[in-house]
């Protein structure tokens, strides 16, 4: 490919920033066009590749090659990975990120629930693990206890095949090992001790699906616990309490194995009982599960009380779970100062801005540009701008995303700020904030989504009726063609294959051509 510039020996990243941008203005193109355009002018395939030989000539060392193995980890690329690991060995024994896991971890980690083959090819990278493993990577502890969490089965077995597991009996029974686990309870497992260790083995074997095993400690927890078992017996019967906490929707698993060793197997059970009757939107055994079990609504569980008003925030149509919730008068009404809390913030995120009356009740709305954007609050908008039109935002680590846990940036500018109030103003119908944002700097082809890279158009796919808000952006020249950062996927893509919703996909696709059209 040839270039018509050439880098200077030391070049400058935030210098080519800012050309992209200059030229993102110049020729009204979209920031991601104008950077592919930028790299090419520079001989180099994408921005990404010219951003790598720039950390190459500034001497950035380890620290480029860790980012490139991350982007080699969450392309499935175990060519360039073990190209990478030759000419970078220190690679294998780095542990610099915030769990200490190294690179491992980086192949391991699950965004969310990795409970089916499927969900574990999407959220880890086992020939990337294995190849780590074959080279000498570091397998920190905490890598394994990762995997137990997000019921990745296919790595389970491979670390098991290389001999990297803790025989402990959790691990024991996630393996649905019945033999390794009877004799492990027959060596020590008659001492009350162990009864949490007992528990958090009886929810892995749910969780990975082993009934015998199951039943053989559960067994075990009651002989040792008989109040459990006259509830268990009382209530459903050990089969069938087995049977429900085998059930567990993926979205409450992780939750579910947290709980099992400080309240105990009945509460986790009951919780269980409680959220999914959330999921399942049935009201009826919601308030019954809270008439029969009244220490769900004390003090103590004042963060169970939290999660179910979240589930409401992430999902439209679940108020009257919170009102009949806050009919019983919960420890969480009283708490003060409230527990932290992002549910506002998920309100808005996913516009269940309808229950803000009842969020507002324990939580003021924060005091920041997002979330003034986010309720169409415009006066509030523009006090934070100055007379010149530009962001006038103080200490951006007051402002969201800093303070968010959702948000697809490591670090967090000016831009991100713009960005995510753009996005929850168009999220939330407010148009004229939207436009007003637009016309002092926020992008519309931002790759601001709720947890990972994308566009705002991919996480409008998901919402209720999203065709106004999506004719918003398209009208407003928002790229297409963005992709991202885990599948490599369009807004239509995700429409066609996540949601299954061929007419959706079908009507961002010929938005698009009409669009091109009118050009």
């Amino acid at each position: 490919m040839s270039a018509s510039r050439s880098l200077p020996a030391r070049p400058s990243l935030e210098s080519l920033r800012k050309q992209a941008k200059k030229l993102a203005r110049d020729r009204s193109l979209s920031l991601r066009t104008a950077q592919l355009a930028l790299a090419r002018e520079y001989g180099y395939a994408g921005w990404q590749n010219l951003v790598a030989e720039v950390s190459k000539r500034l001497g950035s060392g380890l620290e480029w090659a860790v980012a490139e193995a991350d982007r080699l980890i969450h392309d499935n690329d175990t060519e360039g990975l073990q190209r990478l690991l030759a000419e970078y060995p220190a690679l294998r024994s780095w542990r610099g990120d915030k769990e200490g896991r190294g690179l491992l971890g980086m192949a391991t980690g699950a965004y969310g629930d990795a409970g089916d083959p499927e969900r574990e090819a999407w959220f880890t990278r086992r020939a990337c693990a294995e190849l780590l493993i074959d080279a000498g990577a570091i397998v920190a502890p905490s890598v394994c206890d990762s995997i137990l969490q997000s019921r990745a089965r296919g790595l389970l077995e491979l670390f098991q095949r290389k001999g990297l597991l803790p025989r402990t009996l959790p691990f024991l029974a996630a393996l649905g090992d019945l033999d390794a686990v009877r004799a492990a309870l027959d060596e020590n497992g008659h001492d009350a001790v162990v009864v949490p260790l007992i528990n958090e083995a009886f929810v892995r074997a749910c969780l990975f699906h082993h009934e015998a095993v199951a039943l053989l400690l559960l067994g075990r927890a009651i002989t040792l616990d008989p109040e459990l078992g006259k509830k268990v017996d009382e209530r459903v019967g050990r089969l069938a309490f087995v049977k429900a906490l085998i059930d567990t929707q993926p979205e409450n698993v992780r939750e579910i194995a947290g709980q099992a060793i400080t309240v105990g197997l009945w509460k986790v059970f009951v919780m269980k009982q409680v959220t999914e009757a959330v999921h399942k939107r049935d009201l009826t055994a919601f308030v019954g599960e809270l008439q029969r079990e009244p220490w769900l609504l004390g003090d103590d569980f004042v963060w169970f009380q939290d999660g179910v008003i979240g589930t409401a925030a992430l999902n439209d149509g679940l108020e009257p779970f919170v009102s009949a919730l806050f009919d019983f008068n919960p420890a969480i009404l009283r708490r003060q100062p409230p527990p932290p809390s992002h549910n506002i913030e998920q309100a808005l995120t996913y516009a269940t801005t309808h229950l803000l009356p009842l969020l507002t009740r324990i939580w003021p709305v924060p005091d920041d540009l997002v979330h003034a954007a986010g309720m169409g609050d415009l006066p509030r908008v523009e006090r934070w701008f100055d007379a010149e039109g530009k962001p006038a935002l103080g200490d951006l680590a007051h402002q969201t995303p800093s303070t968010s846990r959702w948000r697809p940036w490591l670090e967090v500018g000016v831009q991100q700020v713009l960005d995510t109030a753009l996005a929850l103003a168009v999220i939330n119908r407010h148009f004229g904030v939207a436009d007003f944002l637009l016309a002092r700097g926020a992008n519309v082809s931002t790759n601001w989504n709720s947890h990972e890279p994308a566009s705002i158009l991919h996480h409008l796919v998901f919402l209720p009726d999203p065709y106004e808000r999506m004719q918003f952006l398209i009208d407003r020249g928002i790229d297409l063609t963005m992709k991202d950062y885990r599948w490599g996927s369009t807004a239509a893509g995700w429409a066609r294959h996540a949601l299954r919703d061929e007419k959706m996909a079908q009507w961002l696709e010929e938005a698009g051509r009409q669009r091109e059209l009118r050009r």
